[in-house]
C-alpha cells in the first residue's frame, strides 16, 4: 500500500530511483487491463510514469495532479502493488509523488530565441511549410474578442446523471475558480453526448458570476482556420492579442488538430502562454489523451496534465430524464411511459434523443393529438422500422464476436471460458433489447439453450450496465454499430 509521507520526501524518493522500467511496468498494465474496465485503465493507470528501485522492492509512480494522486491512492493503489507483486514476486512498496511541472516554453522561448522586427518568431520550415505568402498589409486583424457563447448551455438546461456526474463536478469547480485546480480539463466522449453543453455552461457560468472575464469558447477547427489566416494577412499580433490574453479558452474537438503542425504549434504557444498566466482551458475530444492520433506527443503530454474526465452514453433513466425535461423546455408535457418508449428505442446520445422528440412534438401539434406510445410509434415508425429491418440475432452474433475477438461459432458452442461466456451474455441482452425475438427463440439460435439461461444472461448484463460505465460504453458502441 502507498507509505504516507511528505510532498518533499516522496519527491526525493523519485529522485533516488533508478531509470525507468518499462517491461515491468507495461506487465503491470497488461495485468491491470485483464481485471479493470478499458477507460478506468486508460483514464487513471496509462498516464502514470512508473520508476523501480534496482531490487524491484520499491515503484515511485509519478502522478500529474494533487487530484489525481488522491484518487489513484484511494482507488488503485491496492490493486497496482498487487500487480506488481505478482510479476515481480516479492512484496513491493508503492509510492505515489506529483510530477514537477515543465517550465512554460514561452518563459524558455523568450530567452533564446530572437524576435523579428515585426514580432513574429522565426520561421520554422516544418510549420510553415504549406502556407502560402501572402502580400504583407493585406486584409484587417482578426475582430475583436467575443465569447461566442451559446446562452441558453448552462449548468441549469443539463440533466445530470452517473454517465456525467464527475465531468458536471469538474466543470462546475472550474468555473467557480478558473485557474487553479483540474487546469487543463479534458473531456472526452462519443458524439452528441453532451461536452459541448458542459463547456458552454462553464463559460455561461464565469460570465454571469465576473461579467469582465475574457472568456472564448472555439471549435478546433476555427482555430486552425485562424492560424492560416494570421500567418497569410501577416497579423500575428492580433492572433496572439486574441488568443495569449483569454482568462477562459474553450475549444471543442482538439483531435481536429491531427496532421496540422502549423496549428498545433501555435495552439502549443497559446497553451504556455495561458497557463502562465494563470487562465484556464477546457477542452472536448471524442477519445481520450493518449488515444489521440497524429498529434504531436508535448501537446498530448500537455492535454493530460491536468484533469481528464469522461462523459458516458446516458442510462435508461437519464435518458427518460433528457426526454421530460427537454418537453418542459419546449412548452411540452411528455408523460412518463411514452419517455421510457422513446429511451429504450433511442440509446445512441443525446442528439438523437433530441430528434426524436422533435418528431413526436411535431406529430402531435400537426395532428392535433396528445402525446402517447401509440404516437410516438407512429412519428418514429421509419426509425424504428429501419432498426428492426437492418437488426437480427444472427448479425448481432456476427457483431459482438468481432468486437470482443472471439469465433460467430463460439456464440452456440458449450465452451464456458469468461472471455466466450461474457460476449455470449452481451449478445444474448442485445438480441433481447433489439429484436422482437422471444426468450426461447433467442435461446434456440445460441446452440438451443435454455430460455431461463437467456433470462439470466439479460438480467445480469442490464444490471452491470447501471454500474459499470465501461461496459455502458461497450453496449453503446455496439448498439451504434449495429444501428448502422
Amino acid at each position: 500500500m502507498t507509505s504516507p509521507r511528505s510532498l518533499s520526501d516522496a519527491n526525493a524518493a523519485a529522485g533516488r530511483a533508478s531509470a525507468p522500467a518499462p517491461d515491468v511496468w507495461s506487465a503491470c498494465i497488461e495485468r491491470l487491463s485483464q481485471e479493470l474496465p478499458v477507460q478506468q485503465v486508460n483514464t487513471w493507470i496509462r498516464p502514470l510514469v512508473a520508476r523501480v528501485s534496482e531490487d524491484g522492492s520499491r515503484v515511485t509512480l509519478a502522478v500529474a495532479n494533487r487530484f489525481k494522486m488522491d484518487w489513484v491512492r484511494a482507488q488503485y493503489a491496492g490493486k497496482i502493488a498487487a500487480a506488481l507483486q505478482a510479476i515481480t514476486g516479492q512484496p513491493v512498496t508503492l509510492e505515489l509523488v506529483l510530477a514537477p511541472r515543465e517550465a512554460p516554453a514561452v518563459a524558455r522561448a523568450s530567452a533564446a530565441a530572437p524576435v523579428r522586427a515585426s514580432g513574429t518568431p522565426p520561421r520554422s520550415d516544418a510549420v510553415f511549410a504549406e502556407l502560402p505568402e501572402a502580400p504583407a498589409a493585406a486584409e484587417p486583424p482578426l475582430p475583436d474578442h467575443k465569447h461566442r457563447l451559446n446562452p441558453a448551455l448552462t449548468f441549469a438546461t443539463l440533466v445530470e446523471g452517473s454517465a456525467n456526474r464527475m465531468a458536471r463536478a469538474a466543470a462546475m469547480h472550474v468555473a467557480a475558480s478558473p485557474g487553479q485546480l483540474y487546469n487543463p480539463l479534458f473531456i472526452y466522449g462519443g458524439v452528441g453526448l453532451g461536452k459541448t453543453h458542459l463547456v458552454h455552461a462553464i463559460g455561461n457560468q464565469l460570465l454571469a458570476e465576473r461579467p469582465e472575464a475574457k472568456v472564448l469558447y472555439i471549435h478546433a477547427e476555427q482555430f486552425v482556420s485562424d492560424v492560416v489566416k494570421s500567418y497569410q494577412r501577416k497579423t500575428f499580433d492580433a492572433f496572439k492579442q486574441r488568443y495569449h490574453n483569454l482568462d477562459l479558452l474553450l475549444i471543442d474537438d482538439v483531435q481536429f488538430f491531427a496532421n496540422k503542425d502549423r496549428t498545433q504549434e501555435e495552439f502549443f504557444n497559446a497553451f504556455e502562454a495561458l497557463l502562465a498566466k494563470k487562465s484556464h482551458i477546457v477542452m472536448t475530444s471524442d477519445t481520450y489523451p493518449k488515444g489521440l492520433t497524429d498529434i504531436h506527443e508535448r501537446l498530448v503530454s500537455r492535454f493530460d496534465s491536468g484533469l481528464t474526465v469522461a462523459i458516458e452514453p446516458p442510462e435508461l433513466e437519464m435518458r427518460v430524464a433528457i426526454l421530460i425535461s427537454k418537453a418542459q423546455a419546449e412548452g411540452a408535457t411528455m408523460p412518463e411511459d411514452v419517455a421510457f418508449f422513446v429511451a429504450k428505442n433511442v440509446r445512441s446520445n443525446v442528439r438523437e434523443l433530441e430528434g426524436a422528440l422533435r418528431k413526436i412534438l411535431a406529430y402531435s401539434r400537426f395532428n392535433q393529438k396528445d402525446i402517447s406510445i401509440a404516437l410516438a410509434r407512429e412519428a418514429l415508425k421509419d426509425l424504428l422500422s429501419i432498426q428492426n429491418r437492418q437488426i437480427s440475432v444472427e448479425n448481432i452474433q456476427k457483431t459482438v464476436a468481432d468486437f470482443y475477438k472471439i469465433k460467430v461459432a463460439d456464440m452456440y458452442s458449450r465452451k464456458r471460458p469468461a472471455n466466450i461466456a461474457r460476449p455470449r451474455q452481451i449478445a444474448m441482452y442485445l438480441a433481447k433489447e433489439l429484436t422482437q425475438k422471444s426468450l426461447p427463440e433467442i435461446g434456440e439460435l445460441f446452440g438451443g439453450r435454455d430460455h431461463t439461461t437467456v433470462l439470466h444472461a439479460v438480467r445480469k448484463i442490464a444490471a452491470e450496465r447501471q454500474t459499470q460505465p465501461e461496459l455502458n460504453q461497450q453496449l453503446h458502441v455496439l448498439e451504434q454499430t449495429l444501428k448502422g
